[in-house]
């Protein structure tokens, strides 16, 4: 089996290629979707209430509130990724264990939390800070203040381009995203595994 991590930054445009993906009836394992299913973990709630216990509201997390404390404090972001992570990684390296050959773990935060080693490949899906910028504004309808706020939360879009092995380019038209899919599965993927 090969696996390809997708990673990017905020607002870049990775559902857009996951979404895709899954269309074309491949396997995406999305660590968002993971993250969120911690939340409802008793073992997860349990250790994120002993630290936080303002974020809870009938024995339920408002993840809004997780949300304000994660994006505005960097001691308490790592006190709650240390909770969340390992549940995530347990449930990809779990999905690893699937009789694919093929299989994409969309990791928006793969550098951030050094998860590189679970992936054989990196996509990164990119577009201009500024892009990215106009983007999340109008996706959270947050102010431009806001929005570096969240995106300075994460490794520069720049850098995670230069590390990556291909590059989705999601600047242009969203078909134009589509043919650099179809070329990336047609040139790196299906010809290896055959």
């Amino acid at each position: 089996m090969i696996v390809y991590g997708i990673t990017g930054s905020i607002a870049c445009g990775k559902s857009t290629v996951t979404k895709y993906l899954l269309e074309k009836g491949y396997i995406v394992v999305d660590s968002d979707k993971l993250s969120h299913q911690a939340l409802f973990d008793e073992t997860c709630k349990k250790q994120i209430y002993e630290l936080f216990p303002e974020v809870f509201i009938n024995n339920n997390i408002d993840r809004k509130k997780l949300g304000a404390i994660l994006f505005s404090n960097k001691i308490a972001k790592k006190q709650i990724e240390s909770i969340i992570h390992p549940y995530v990684i347990e449930k990809l390296n779990a999905a690893k264990k699937l009789d694919q050959n093929i299989l994409f773990l969309d990791i928006p935060l793969l550098y951030e939390a050094k998860l590189e080693g679970l992936v054989d490949k990196v996509i990164v899906v990119y577009v201009t800070k500024d892009i990215q910028i106009e983007r999340l504004i109008k996706r959270d309808n947050c102010t431009k203040e806001q929005a570096l706020q969240r995106i300075n939360n994460q490794i520069d879009i720049e850098e995670k381009r230069k590390k990556a092995n291909f590059v989705l380019d999601n600047s242009l038209l969203q078909e134009d995203l589509y043919k650099q899919i179809d070329m990336l599965i047609g040139e790196n993927i299906e010809n290896k595994n055959k």
